[in-house]
């Protein structure tokens, strides 16, 4: 099956960001509301699989509209296994400890990773000047948190947020493999396979850790997966990695500048979650030092 032209316009490329960054800035705090009645790997497990089996139909309605290459076995399970299973999971136990907002804007550090490993990794993704100084300010936007937000909830907030750093680390290695290895393929096969390893992985740490939790399917609960599953997951996933093979990585990297602004809202307005003068000066810090490192002055071709 040929590849057909879907490479989106500069214009719907900045739509379809806007809404990933709606949809990703809410589902931190969707994640810590069904995390009352849910242990965490169970509820990301049951996420996933509702995801995957979506996922089946998706593929069939657009995967041939789409076009590309079947992704390959290895491809696959390692999107499954990082950007899935490792992140996912991480991120669920880490808001059983930490707020959604701060667990949002910890983990905003993923663009400046991300664009660390296009300069190694990826053609034309090379970093200027301006850029490194970037990581600089990020740098010292989290020492300010973990010194200060993470260090105030108790014993376990400093270890939880080093904890937390492994989840952008493993995102970063699947998009970055998928960005070198995986520009031709059809990602929708790609999402929906991946799904399923998430899912098998994820569930298989709940049974492994969580057997003797409590499991608790309150209407709250069962309405925060599938949102999750459904909007947090088949639609945005499928708009990301849509919009990967013909963008370059630290472009898409934007959403998680600015995602972390709305879930530190979000979570203030609506969960109570505290936000000091220190979160905002770390936050500055590390959403600053982001849009420097993803700004280019001169753009290139992906």
């Amino acid at each position: 099956m040929s590849s057909k032209n879907t490479t989106p316009s500069p214009t719907v490329v900045r739509v379809l960001i806007a809404i990933l960054c709606l949809i990703w800035g809410s589902t931190w705090l969707v994640i810590k509301g069904g995390l009352r009645d849910l242990p965490p790997f169970t509820s990301a497990g049951v996420r996933f699989a509702i995801a995957a089996v979506i996922m089946i139909g998706v593929a069939s309605l657009l995967g041939r509209h789409e076009g590309g290459e079947k992704p390959p076995l290895w491809l696959w399970i390692v999107q499954g296994t990082t950007s899935f299973a490792m992140s996912y999971g991480i991120v669920y136990h880490t808001e059983t400890i930490l707020p959604s907002g701060l667990v949002s804007l910890l983990f905003g550090v993923y663009p400046m990773l991300q664009a660390l490993a296009g300069h190694f990794f990826l053609d034309a993704e090379r970093l200027h000047s301006y850029q490194w100084f970037g990581f600089g300010i990020g740098l010292l936007g989290l020492i300010l948190l973990f010194g200060t937000d993470l260090h105030g909830i108790g014993p376990d907030g400093i270890p939880t947020g080093l904890l937390l750093m492994l989840s952008p680390i493993s995102v970063v290695v699947g998009t970055t493999l998928v960005k070198r290895f995986g520009g031709g393929v059809n990602s929708t096969l790609l999402n929906r396979n991946g799904m399923f390893v998430g899912a098998a992985l994820l569930l298989g740490a709940a049974f492994a850790f969580e057997r003797d939790a409590v499991v608790t399917w309150t209407p709250a609960a069962i309405a925060s997966v599938l949102y999750l599953a459904i909007i947090g997951t088949v639609v945005t996933f499928s708009l990301f990695f849509w919009l990967l093979r013909s963008t370059p990585a630290h472009k898409m990297a934007l959403i998680a500048y600015v995602a972390p602004a709305i879930a530190l809202f979000l979570g203030w307005a609506f969960a109570g979650e505290p936000v000091t003068v220190w979160t905002l000066s770390g936050a500055g810090c590390v959403l600053s030092g982001v849009l420097l490192v993803v700004h280019r002055r001169h753009p290139v071709r992906p």
